[in-house]
């Protein structure tokens, strides 16, 4: 055997990333499966584009996974606009003590999540279709410890969105970029009208990724409906 023949292959995008171990802990086997479901399927149904093919490990799947420490044990946790999956399934691979419900309003990408589920045996995920924001899934689903979200909305939207799925003392966990502060800022007032408290801006991943995934924390609060009447009242007098 020759020299160049010993030399160990090059890794490859499919080969979990250093630090990727410390992550997703034994069930990493599971992290390298949905990288292929994605690198594939997800692709094919144009979840993923082909060229976050080369970064999904650390733009999408560790990306996903490193928030977890920000959910209570066994919490119960809803994923809206789930989509490709994420945040939720690497959330499920990393914390499978989470109840988690990947809601998705668009029945090609239920299919989707149906079947990584099935396919990962990821026995702790429901999947549901529908929106947030309709009278049936808060009535259904609503309560949750922790609402999530990953690149689905503005943070004014959002609020008013997840915020009503969440218990109060409950959690919106949203996944967000380098504007963060500036959305908190902007959106502060229809943070507060649809039950949040006071934001906070939150980072993980630090020493893992080459970019720390941002979060911004937005506490459910007991919102004054009979204040909100009263106002209302005054306003159309």
């Amino acid at each position: 055997m020759n020299e160049t023949e010993q030399r160990p292959s090059a890794p490859t995008p499919a080969d979990p990333p250093p630090g990727a171990d410390q992550v997703f802990g034994s069930r990493l086997e599971l992290a390298v499966r949905f990288h292929g479901l994605l690198a594939r399927r997800g692709v094919e149904l144009g979840l993923i584009g082909p060229r976050e093919v080369d970064r999904l490990w650390d733009r999408h799947l560790m990306n996903s996974a490193v928030i977890s420490d920000l959910f209570p044990e066994s919490a119960r946790v809803i994923d809206v606009g789930s989509g490709a999956g994420l945040p939720g399934i690497p959330l499920a691979i990393a914390r499978p003590d989470l109840r988690l419900t990947l809601l998705e309003p668009m029945a090609r990408r239920v299919g989707w999540l149906e079947d990584v589920a099935d396919e990962l045996e990821l026995s702790s995920v429901t999947v549901v279709r529908g929106r947030a924001e309709e009278k049936a899934v808060r009535a259904n689903h609503g309560g949750a410890d922790v609402v999530t979200a990953r690149a689905v909305a503005p943070l004014a939207k959002l609020a008013g969105w997840c915020l009503p799925l969440a218990r109060t003392g409950g959690l919106l966990v949203a996944l967000k970029g380098a504007s963060a502060a500036e959305e908190i800022e902007r959106d502060a007032r229809e943070v507060k009208a649809a039950g949040g408290g006071v934001p906070e801006v939150a980072t993980r991943g630090e020493g893992v990724l080459e970019v720390p995934t941002t979060v911004v924390l937005v506490p459910r609060v007991e919102v004054d409906r009979g204040r909100d009447a009263r106002r209302r009242r005054k306003k159309d007098r």
